[in-house]
């Protein structure tokens, strides 16, 4: 479910070791499977422990997932990273926005999983993000631009390069094309 790189496994056993006996880490999604869905790691004193908590055991120290959380929290990775600007862990969770589908969900599910997984984090960084609005009868995926993305000039190469070579590599024979219905003249709906 969770993999705590060694860094970050040695990180915790050192914060615990400050900390009353018997206490864990909890490791959570708050708004879980929502588009504003946050992760987060704090300690776990063994009274905030839950019956239906899911434990999970690291070299010297054990996780308590919340079992709400826990579906959201597939293919995590937690880890310590040190460079020259100082340490800071870090805790990836793809699945916390949208809770990761099968391979043989219907497309449409499919391709807003990577979305929201994959494609609106990139995104992100510059303020951006797409919804997928529909899939036509040619199998060409229909998309709208939003935030920072509506009104930029960069956007046709965002399309074209990035978000349909990912989505035709992805799901090849099953998605033709994709297309852009945002309207991008600059004006009171464009982000500034």
């Amino acid at each position: 479910m969770i993999t705590i790189s060694d860094a970050a496994q040695a990180h915790f056993v050192k914060l615990l070791a400050d900390q009353p006996e018997g206490t864990h880490i909890r490791v959570f999604v708050i708004s879980p499977g929502t588009p504003s869905a946050e992760c987060g790691v704090s300690y776990c004193p063994p009274d905030a422990v839950e019956t239906d908590d899911i434990e999970l055991e690291f070299n010297g120290f054990h996780a308590m997932v919340d079992e709400k959380s826990a579906p959201f929290l597939e293919d995590a990775s937690i880890d310590f990273v040190t460079d020259q600007l100082g340490s800071q862990l870090t805790l990836k969770a793809p699945n916390a926005k949208m809770r990761k589908v099968n391979d043989d969900a219907p497309l449409k599910e499919r391709i807003e999983y990577v979305i929201q997984s994959e494609i609106n984090p990139q995104l992100a960084s510059h303020g951006g993000n797409i919804m997928l609005v529909e899939i036509d009868a040619e199998g060409v995926a229909i998309l709208q631009f939003g935030g920072g993305c509506n009104g930029c000039s960069m956007v046709d190469v965002t399309l074209k390069d990035g978000i349909e070579k990912q989505l035709l590599d992805l799901f090849p024979g099953e998605l033709t094309g994709v297309r852009d219905v945002t309207d991008h003249e600059h004006g009171a709906h464009s982000y500034q």
